[in-house]
């Protein structure tokens, strides 16, 4: 699975989801939505202006996280 961090970035710079709608141009709802991990997909241009904003690597934004499922 893949996390999305935005809710530990925006703590760690005191930052709202609104602040940071408005410093990406990105729509209030889409940024709720990976605050609270909702998102099914995400745009490479806005994970672009979120990393941009933070002056973040992506990996700081987003986890690989195993699943514990093993196929056979």
């Amino acid at each position: 699975m893949i996390r999305i961090k935005l809710s530990d970035l925006l703590g760690k710079h005191k930052m709202t989801q609104s602040a940071l709608a408005k410093a990406t141009n990105i729509r209030p709802a889409t940024i709720s939505k990976m605050y609270y991990e909702e998102s099914k997909r995400l745009d490479i241009s806005q994970l672009n202006k979120i990393c941009s904003v933070f002056k973040c690597e992506i990996s700081d934004l987003l986890e690989y996280i195993p699943d514990n499922k093993h196929k056979s």
